[in-house]
Formats: structure tokens, sequence, C-alpha cells
């Protein structure tokens, strides 16, 4: 399950095949505008300079955080101080919205730009933190990857972002692994 700030962090694309192949796609226009179309959010794209840098710090920062996280780290005060930053840089009013249900009340940005965004971001992070749902966020397994995503699984032992992609991948490269090891083991026997 894609959650808001697992979509943000892994913006930074490895090659999870190990190849030398990455790519920031945070600065690329495309990936912007379908990033706020996903998540229904508006900013301007493409981004400012100014807004593209602090980005790429948030994400950066967010996903060292949620890598310490998945590792059994505590949150610390530093930490729920700078997400308290980020989030306080996006304002939100409360509106009344009619649906197809009833009635609701909305949280409703005040603002449409990136610093907005990153609040949202940050704020779905806390929110996982908060739900105590912490200790589902992971780091794949595949060191090639370095996805990090949210474990949905009932058992909480998803190790890889994608079973048939990583998941496969890890499962050839053990067993290749394997293989080479049993054949020098027989050279030397001999």
């Amino acid at each position: 399950m894609d959650r808001l700030w697992t979509d943000f962090v892994n913006s930074d694309y490895h090659d999870w095949r190990g190849g030398d192949r990455s790519e920031d796609r945070l600065g690329k226009s495309s990936w912007q505008q379908d990033f706020l179309n996903r998540w229904q959010l508006e900013a301007q794209v493409p981004a400012s300079t100014e807004e593209e840098s602090t980005m790429r710090s948030f994400r950066d920062e967010l996903q060292s955080l949620a890598i310490r996280l998945s590792a059994g780290t505590p949150l610390t005060e530093k930490d729920q101080a700078w997400l308290n930053d980020f989030m306080r840089s996006g304002g939100v009013i409360r509106r009344l919205i009619s649906q197809d249900q009833g009635l609701d009340v909305k949280l409703v940005p005040i603002h449409a730009h990136w610093f907005q965004v990153m609040a949202e971001v940050a704020a779905d992070f806390a929110l996982t933190l908060v739900e105590g749902e912490g200790k589902r966020i992971r780091c794949c397994d595949n060191p090639d990857c370095r996805w990090v995503f949210y474990d949905d699984t009932r058992s909480r032992t998803q190790k890889y972002c994608d079973d048939k992609m990583c998941g496969n991948l890890m499962k050839v490269r053990r067993f290749r692994a394997k293989r080479k090891l049993e054949s020098s083991e027989k050279k030397n026997e001999v």
C-alpha cells in the first residue's frame, strides 16, 4: 500500500536489479505533476529551484528517519520537532463538505505551494507514527533497491517492496550463490 510519504521518499529511484541507473525524479516536472494529481494536492509545476532544493533536503531527512525507525531506533525529540516544523508550514482550515454519504468536515490547505505539499507529507508520516504503525515502516531487503515502504501485511513480515520483483531477484541471487559455493566446494574436494 503506497502512502503519501512513501511515494514522496521513493522519488529517489535506484535500479533494484543492481545496475548503476539511478534517477532523482523529484526534479522532473512530469513526476511532480503526477505526484500532485495522484494525491490530489496543488502546487506550481515545475517547482522553483529553492522549493526543489528544500524538497530534496526534506526527502533525504525523511528517508533517513524512516530507515532509523525501521531499524528499531525510537523517535527522538529532535525528530519530532523537525516534523512539527514542516507540518507548521502548511496551514489548513476546516470546511464542512457535502458528500454522497452526508456531511463531513475536511481540512483544506490554505496555500497551494510545495511547502504545503511537504507539510502534508510530514503529516502523513506523523499519522503513521500516531496510529502506532511506525513499526510497519520497512526498507527493502534488496540492498540495490533502497525503497522505503509501509508493511501492510497481517503478519508484519514483509521484507521486500515487491515480492515479484525484488523478492524473486534476491531468491535467484541466493540460489546462485549457493550453487557457486557448492561448485567451489566440489572443486576443493578433488
